[in-house]
């Protein structure tokens, strides 16, 4: 098994780590544009391979040649936001970077499984499903993942319980008209508006939506990089062992929740074959709408990138 992380940033490293760490493949290339960061990386995670007692072998390059043959492609290339900027701002500059990045990957690695976390992520998504001609199962982007992670997150602060027992679900776009669904988010089995006030809960869940910026507006030279970075990781360990778990990503629509033509978050089953099922869950009047409103936004982007 190898793996191909596009990206030695913040986000590339942080996934590479995850995944060296958790043993997930044999080998793992670290590939970035600027000589020196990826090979320097990469030498740096391995040295740390004899104290976590792992032997996933990681090497960094700045060509696409060592990437050969890879199983999966996570592509985190892409400016990062900074404070002002919404993810929408780094749509045409990212939009040539992820599809540069993603036409010479499957050049070396045709039967790869891509994931996207590169943002504006649905859109991104979009533009690598172009790029490269793959069926839908087969390029998939981390975006309820992070998301429902951040929602959890500020659950398990709210009543102060184990992340372990908190379950939630982020749908829809990833940016600001993402869905968080309360009714279908629980803390050990226990509907979550069961247990924190109408009014508490929607400043929770508003937080959600602004998960990204709040970080940004933090560091206010970059974005966040260990919750994304952690949240491909684990989309990677359900394909790698083909775990089949039940997690929100970012996938091309063709009829599902109503929606077509437009890449956006629902439920999907991960295994190894990539996407392997859409889950359709029953919605409210209200969560639908607000589904089709986020769908309709990532729609109205993708019509501004030219392939």
């Amino acid at each position: 098994m190898k793996i191909t992380v596009i990206g030695a940033g913040n986000v590339g490293a942080t996934v590479a780590q995850r995944i060296a760490d958790k043993e997930l493949c044999e080998h793992v290339v670290l590939v970035d544009v600027v000589d020196g960061i990826p090979q320097g990386k990469a030498l740096d995670m391995f040295e740390s391979a004899p104290v976590h007692g792992t032997d996933t072998r990681l090497t960094g390059t700045n060509s696409y040649e060592p990437t050969e043959g890879s199983d999966i492609v996570v592509i985190t290339a892409g400016l990062a936001r900074k404070p002002g900027m919404s993810r929408d701002d780094l749509l045409s500059k990212n939009a040539e970077i992820v599809g540069g990045c993603a036409e010479a990957a499957f050049k070396q690695s045709p039967n790869a499984i891509f994931i996207i976390v590169s943002n504006p992520l649905d859109v991104m998504t979009y533009v690598a499903l172009k790029k490269t001609g793959l069926p839908r199962n087969r390029v998939i982007g981390m975006a309820g993942v992070l998301d429902s992670a951040r929602f959890r997150s500020f659950i398990a602060m709210e009543l102060d319980v184990s992340v372990q027992d908190v379950t939630a679900f982020v749908l829809g776009g990833h940016g600001d008209s993402m869905v968080p669904l309360a009714r279908y988010s629980t803390v050990a089995g226990i509907p979550l508006p069961e247990l924190i006030p109408a009014d508490r809960l929607e400043q929770i869940l508003q937080r959600t939506r602004d998960g990204g910026i709040e970080i940004v507006n933090f560091l206010k030279t970059g974005s966040a990089y260990y919750a994304p970075g952690s949240s491909a990781a684990q989309m990677v360990e359900s394909i790698v062992r083909n775990k089949k778990r039940i997690l929100p990503c970012s996938v091309w629509l063709e009829g599902e929740y109503g929606l077509k033509d437009t890449v956006v978050g629902v439920p999907v089953k991960l295994g190894k074959n990539g996407m392997e099922k859409i889950i359709e869950i029953k919605l409210t009047d209200s969560e639908a709408a607000a589904l089709k409103k986020s769908s309709d936004d990532v729609k109205e982007n993708i019509a501004k990138v030219k392939l």
